[in-house]
């Protein structure tokens, strides 16, 4: 679940490209003043804003929130042949128009496929587990980035998570309402099977 902007990190080279951080996880989700012993650490969902993924046959689109940059890359979300595992097929480059904030789309006429890269910055990257990175400084708490694509819409290949059963009726059909309506991220993981290779674990 997204729950609020933190910041947003400028390249040196363009003031208006960055990367979004987003607070996720139990402290995220769980509000209290203080903050209790129990929250090791901090989970922060990274998104660049000139990157945004789609569904597979989807038409680009005319308009995005605030964040995102004039100009914006667009992957096409490809299945793999394993399930719940993709490729992002770069497809369009908008543009957007200075006077109505739409954008424009151009078809890219190649077939390279985009991969979400790590990145280490100030703070130093201390260690890897899964997508995340565990950033983390002496005397601060631990924080666990994981760097995604932004998808506006619910993907098909996660059609079934709205109705799969749960316990104890958590989240709830709002709740779960919510989600959908707020898209998905895509994360960079490659399946067991496929982590030996090093092109495979990379664009997965």
């Amino acid at each position: 679940m997204w729950c609020g902007v933190a910041a947003t990190w400028h390249p040196p080279d363009d003031e208006e490209a960055g990367v979004i951080p987003l607070t996720t996880g139990s402290v995220a989700e769980f509000y209290i003043e203080p903050m209790h012993e129990c929250f090791g650490d901090i989970d922060v969902m990274v998104h660049q804003n000139t990157m945004l993924a789609i569904p597979r046959g989807h038409s680009p689109p005319t308009q995005l929130p605030d964040e995102f940059h004039n100009y914006v890359q667009v992957g096409e979300i490809i299945d793999s042949h394993f399930p719940g595992y993709v490729y992002l097929k770069l497809r369009y480059l908008l543009t957007q128009c200075s006077d109505d904030n739409t954008y424009n789309a151009v078809e890219y006429d190649t077939g390279n496929y985009a991969s979400i890269y790590d990145t280490t910055d100030s703070t130093g990257v201390v260690k890897a587990h899964g997508p995340a990175r565990l950033l983390s400084e002496e005397g601060m708490i631990s924080v666990d980035a994981v760097r995604c694509v932004r998808c506006l819409l619910w993907p098909p290949q996660a059609a079934d998570w709205p109705t799969r059963h749960r316990n104890y009726e958590w989240p709830d059909s709002a709740t779960v309402d919510r989600v959908v309506s707020n898209g998905c991220d895509l994360v960079r993981v490659a399946h067991r099977q496929c982590r030996q290779d090093e092109l495979e674990d990379k664009l997965q």
